[in-house]
């Protein structure tokens, strides 16, 4: 059975706190019906209205051996400053009040008709915590692989957590080993704001009076007017690495050259184990690994043929998981994108 880090506040957390109703778990449980791991990664308030500003230990105090009446120096660590900055996310839907009314239940249809909105900013979301780039595209924020875009230490220090699994050309995947954790990795949003996707009636109430609640003046894409309503969705958001040395990139795999068994291609299982034993701690904040659903299904596949006591299949919270050791394997389709090779 994976373990499940306690202290670690989740999106469902962030989201499910916010009403008694019910009604924004239900797109918690949207936003992550198609990446499993927003509801692993840990979300915490940023100390700043634009962010999150903190401090990582670089280095550690050099203890000595002394004698008998010999004193030892004295020594201390050092720290640098990290700043990350959040971003806004967000949509607007509408549909027409006399649909909704027909329905029998306004406020359900409404969630209805803003599902494929939620679960477009939960792929967006999901797309930028992996490839976001804040350098190219300062209204949004950078995610990880931006940050793990080297296989040289004399680069950048986190290239010691990138494996390459030897593929080469433009049409490769990555593999993500994560443990998200208030002092690891997380998920951020504004000092003095609510956490997650939130929602609110942007609807003017300009028009209609009877028990199913007024709507407004909307115009059609012939520009035609028509009484509806509206719905505004807002996520602020960002992402702090706190500590580079608890996320691992196995780049570079060539999903066609993957093989159930292992005997060409990627060597999936030795680069994972390879992967736990970078990493700094999985003990630290929630584990997961992350890669698309064709990498995932060679490992399902693997576990089929019970050729590897390393792969297993658990049920968490209902639904079933399959581990890598004690780490689960999760799924999600921003992944399934092209990368240059990482050199």
């Amino acid at each position: 059975m994976a373990v499940t880090a306690t202290g670690v506040q989740t999106l469902n957390d962030v989201l499910s706190a916010l009403d008694p109703q019910g009604k924004l778990l239900d797109i918690a449980e949207i936003l992550t019906q198609d990446n499993d791991f927003l509801s692993y990664f840990n979300w915490r308030e940023g100390n700043m209205v634009t962010g999150h500003r903190d401090a990582a230990r670089v280095a550690l105090p050099a203890p000595s051996f002394r004698a008998i009446n010999e004193g030892v120096p004295v020594t201390k660590g050092a720290t640098t400053q990290i700043e990350e900055t959040c971003a806004m996310l967000e949509d607007f839907s509408q549909c027409d009040r006399e649909l909704a009314i027909l329905s029998g239940n306004v406020a359900g249809y409404r969630l209805q008709e803003g599902k494929p909105h939620i679960i477009g900013m939960g792929h967006k979301m999901a797309q930028t915590m992996i490839y976001g780039n804040a350098a190219a595209d300062p209204k949004s924020f950078t995610g990880l692989a931006p940050r793990y875009n080297s296989l040289s230490t004399s680069v950048t220090q986190t290239a010691n957590n990138v494996i390459s699994a030897n593929g080469t050309g433009s049409a490769l995947r990555s593999v993500w080993l994560i443990v998200s954790g208030p002092d690891t990795i997380t998920g951020l949003y504004p000092k003095n704001t609510k956490g997650g996707l939130l929602h609110e009636d942007a609807t003017s109430h300009a028009g209609g009076t009877d028990a199913n609640g007024g709507g407004q003046v909307l115009l059609d894409p012939n520009g035609n007017p028509f009484i509806g309503f509206r719905d505004h969705w807002l996520w602020r958001c960002g992402m702090m690495v706190k500590d580079w040395r608890y996320a691992v990139r196995i780049a570079n795999i060539d999903p066609a050259s993957l093989t159930k068994s292992g005997s060409t291609g990627a060597d999936l299982q030795d680069l994972m184990t390879q992967a736990l034993e970078r990493v700094q701690d999985t003990s630290n904040g929630k584990a997961f690994f992350l890669m698309d659903r064709n990498t995932r299904a060679f490992l399902r596949r693997q576990l089929l043929q019970q050729k590897n006591a390393f792969l297993s299949m658990d049920e968490v919270g209902g639904r079933k998981v399959i581990n890598f050791g004690e780490v689960p394997v999760l799924r999600t389709d921003a992944l399934q994108v092209n990368e240059a090779q990482v050199s």
